[in-house]
C-alpha cells in the first residue's frame, strides 16, 4: 500500500509540473523556453501515463494476507503428502539400521582376517585391509554412524508426525488464520526441514557403510575360495571349519546385498522428496515474509 501511495503522489507531482514553463529574463516565454517547455511537458506527460498505468496494475494486483496464506496452505498440503510417503519407509530404515548394527560384529572377524592377509592379497579393498588401526577405527565409526542414524530417524518420525497432524488440522473451508499458517511455515523450515536433511545425511552414511562392507566381504569371499595361502593364514582367526565358515560368509554377503538393495531403493524415494520439498518450503518463506509485511500483527503472534 505504501508503494501505491508513493506512485500516486509522484503521478500528481508530474501532472502539476507539466503546467510549468521555462521563462526568459524578460518574464516571458522565450522561443528556446517554449521549445524546452514542449519537450519537458511531453516527457512528463509520457512519464505520468506510465506511472498511472503502473498504479492501476498495482491496485488490481493487490493481495491480502489471507490470499497469501491460502497459497502457503496448498504448499503445506503437498509437502504433508510427501511426508506421509516418506514415513512409510522410515520404519524400514530403522529396522535396516538395527540389522546392520547387529551384523557388524559378525563382519568384523572377516575384516580382521583381511587385515592379516593384506600383505599378500594386494587387491583387497584398502581403506580397511592391512591396517589394524584403520580397521579398528572403521568398526568403531560404523557403530557410531549407525547409532546416529537410528537417533535421527526416530526423532524425525516424531517431528514429521507433528507436522502432518498440524497440517490436517487446518481447514480452508472454515477460513484460514494467516498467523496459524505462518507458524506452521516456520515449523516446516526450522524443525521439519532440518530433521529431514539430517536423516538424509545419516542414511547416506549408512548406505556408504553398507557398500564398503559389501565390497570388502566379497573380496574376502573371493580369496577364501581361490587362495589356499589366504585361507591358511586367516582361518585360525575365524575359528570354524572351512565349509561352515565359507557358507556363513556367502550367506552374509547375500543377505547384505539384498537388504542393501532394498534400502537403497527406498532411500532414493526419500532423497527425491527431500529435493522436491526443500525449494517448496523456501518458497513458502517468501510468501510468509509478504504476509508479515501486509499484516504486522502476525509478527507479534509468532
Amino acid at each position: 500500500m505504501l508503494k501505491i501511495r508513493q506512485l500516486a503522489a509522484v503521478a500528481t507531482l508530474v501532472a502539476v509540473m507539466s503546467t510549468s514553463c521555462a521563462w526568459g529574463e524578460e518574464g516571458r516565454c522565450s522561443d528556446d523556453g517554449l521549445k524546452q517547455k514542449d519537450d519537458t511537458i511531453k516527457t512528463l506527460t509520457d512519464e505520468n501515463a506510465r506511472l498511472k498505468e503502473k498504479l492501476t496494475l498495482l491496485v488490481g494486483c493487490s493481495v491480502t494476507s489471507s490470499a497469501l496464506a491460502g497459497k502457503n496452505y496448498k504448499k503445506l498440503k503437498d509437502i504433508a503428502a510427501d511426508i506421509k510417503t516418506q514415513r512409510q519407509g522410515l520404519v524400514d530404515f530403522e529396522v535396516y539400521v538395527k540389522w546392520m548394527s547387529a551384523n557388524m560384529a559378525g563382519y568384523s572377524k572377516y575384516f580382521a582376517a583381511g587385515s592379516v592377509a593384506a600383505g599378500f592379497a594386494k587387491v583387497l579393498p584398502i581403506p580397511y585391509a592391512g591396517q589394524a588401526s584403520v580397521l579398528t577405527k572403521f568398526i568403531s565409526n560404523a557403530a557410531v554412524s549407525l547409532s546416529a542414524a537410528s537417533v535421527s530417524t526416530n526423532k524425525y518420525l516424531v517431528t514429521s508426525q507433528q507436522f502432518i497432524k498440524r497440517v490436517d488440522a487446518l481447514d480452508a473451508s472454515k477460513g484460514l488464520n494467516p498467523a496459524e499458517v505462518s507458524e506452521l511455515v516456520t515449523f516446516a523450515d526450522h524443525e521439519l526441514l532440518n530433521g529431514m536433511i539430517d536423516v538424509q545425511e545419516k542414511l547416506n552414511s549408512t548406505a556408504e557403510l553398507a557398500a564398503s562392507s559389501l565390497a570388502f566381504l566379497e573380496s574376502v569371499h573371493h580369496y577364501m575360495g581361490t587362495s589356499e595361502e589366504y585361507w591358511s593364514k586367516t582361518k585360525s582367526l575365524l575359528k570354524s571349519d572351512d565349509k561352515k565358515e565359507k557358507g556363513f560368509l556367502a550367506d552374509s554377503i547375500a543377505a547384505l546385498k539384498n537388504k542393501a538393495a532394498t534400502f537403497n531403493t527406498k532411500f532414493r524415494t526419500f532423497d527425491d522428496t527431500v529435493k522436491k520439498d526443500t525449494p517448496l518450503i523456501k518458497s513458502m518463506l517468501a510468501y510468509d515474509e509478504l504476509i508479515r509485511e501486509i499484516d504486522p500483527k502476525i509478527v507479534a503472534k509468532k
